[in-house]
């Protein structure tokens, strides 16, 4: 049997009740609706692969200054300029043309739905790998995430810029932080567009550090859908009762010919 987006996603779509879906995820998917998403990474140039390994080296060799310098930037854009990232001027401004270049890999094909439950809370059910965010329960009266881990509260917005990993984006983003003897978990979820407005994304990590600074866990995924009409999952109506195939009948076979052998 062939498994389709709209196969799969038809064992998982909740019931449908009808209240207003929350602004903050209607601006970005059409509610009670299935959309067709991809889980993406975004993939540098190999160029940029010379430039990163003299950063990383003159991460080394002075790791205190470097720490420090890292405080001046964003998190996912290139660091500001400093000689001693180990880059002249020329090769710094060619690995940020390089860095220009990356692009968006899709991995995986997921359906989208978002969904209201019987208890007022929206859910966004993703399928494949990126399942983990339909365990995310949005309270439109407190707008905050429940996840299994706690209650993710909504964060100033972001307005990520070009040279982000992501490229320019803009949307809203939420996070829960629990810090225990154990050390500190992370995880922040966030829904937005593009800065050409024809993709929606959601951005989900996870990050857990123990109390000595050692990553335990580092988990995210980003899944990227096409805005409006254009994402909608398109599916074929079942033929009526009583209506006849359009499948042209098989032509009959050839009745055998007669034996000329003699008796």
């Amino acid at each position: 049997m062939k498994v389709t987006l709209a196969s799969v996603f038809a064992l998982v779509a909740p019931a449908v009740f009808a209240a207003e879906a929350p602004k903050v995820l209607a601006d970005y998917l059409i509610p009670n609706t299935m959309i067709k998403g991809e889980v993406v990474v975004v993939v540098p140039p190999k160029e940029l692969d010379k430039y990163i390994a003299k950063v990383e080296e003159a991460a080394r060799k002075d790791p205190e200054w470097f720490k420090e310098h890292a405080k001046n930037g964003k998190p996912g854009v290139p660091l500001p300029f400093d000689e001693r990232l180990g880059l002249t001027k020329e090769e710094y401004d060619d690995y940020l043309k390089f860095w220009g270049k990356r692009e968006f890999k899709g991995i995986e094909a997921v359906p989208i739905r978002l969904s209201e439950s019987s208890d007022g809370r929206w859910s966004i059910i993703v399928g494949g790998r990126a399942a983990t965010l339909s365990t995310l329960k949005f309270d439109p009266k407190g707008s905050s995430f429940k996840s299994p881990n706690g209650e993710l509260k909504q964060i100033e917005d972001v307005a990520a810029d070009g040279n982000s990993t992501l490229g320019a984006w803009t949307g809203h983003e939420w996070k829960f932080e629990e810090k225990s003897s154990l050390g500190t978990l992370k995880e922040n979820f966030a829904i937005g567009k593009t800065g050409d407005k024809k993709y929606g994304l959601l951005v989900y990590r996870l990050q857990e550090v123990s109390e000595q600074g050692s990553k335990i866990a580092d988990d995210g995924v980003v899944v990227r859908f096409p805005l409006g009409e254009a994402g909608i999952v398109k599916t074929k109506p079942a033929p009526a009762p009583g209506t006849p195939s359009t499948q042209p009948a098989p032509a009959p076979k050839p009745a055998p010919k007669a034996s000329t052998k003699k008796k």
